[in-house]
């Protein structure tokens, strides 16, 4: 196991850094978008039009993140339902799996922290409260919603937010196991086509040379 984290350190970093980023970025956004003191608030009064504009704000941070330079080297998973259900296909050893977990729960927590240094009682905010979304949260991933349930305080329905996304996903993984096989599976990051090391079981350059699976 050591010699694997000596290994494999930097793509738990990234990932640590890479959800991090977007926690800073989905506060700093539902603030902006979500404060009633926000001129954005002023400018779209209209809650439907704001929330269309979180989406697209969070939606490019994360294709932002997945086609840096980060996220082609980790995988840009950021998510450890996303990890555990790679495991599940077979592409992430167990050692990996945990480690990816523990840096993403450490990195969101940490990110949002950061953002709460920063914007202080406005993130606090009843409108914004450290998530954007006005009933779900928005958040299929565990440690996105326990980075911004820590600094909120708002444990009574955490488990769900635990439990149902890596649930999901796995019951998916299992699904598609069953119907098409795990060697269907070439490889573990979402975007693989760049030239940066993967620490997966990889079968890219079988994809790549259209080797049926």
């Amino acid at each position: 196991m050591r010699a694997v984290l000596r290994r494999h350190w930097p793509e738990y970093l990234i990932e640590a850094a890479g959800l991090g980023t977007f926690m800073v970025s989905a506060c700093a956004f539902g603030t902006l978008l979500g404060h009633p003191a926000s001129p954005a608030v002023a400018a779209l009064p209209d809650p439907l039009a704001r929330r269309v504009l979180m989406g697209l704000a969070m939606g490019l941070t994360a294709v932002g993140l997945i086609a840096s330079p980060w996220g082609q080297r980790s995988g840009a998973h950021f998510n450890p339902a996303t990890t555990l259900t790679f495991w599940r296909l077979g592409k992430v050893a167990p050692t990996d799996a945990v480690c990816y977990a523990a840096a993403q729960t450490a990195g969101g927590l940490a990110g949002v922290l950061l953002a709460a240094a920063a914007l202080g009682s406005l993130l606090a905010d009843p409108e914004v409260r450290y998530v954007e979304a006005p009933l779900s949260g928005m958040s299929m991933n565990p440690a996105r919603s326990l980075a911004s349930a820590l600094p909120a305080g708002a444990w009574a329905v955490l488990w769900i937010y635990v439990v149902a996304p890596p649930l999901g996903m796995l019951l998916a993984a299992e699904a598609y196991v069953r119907h098409r096989g795990s060697a269907a599976v070439f490889c573990a990051k979402l975007h693989h086509a760049n030239a940066q090391p993967c620490i997966f079981d990889c079968r890219f350059d079988e994809l790549r040379k259209g080797v049926p699976a």
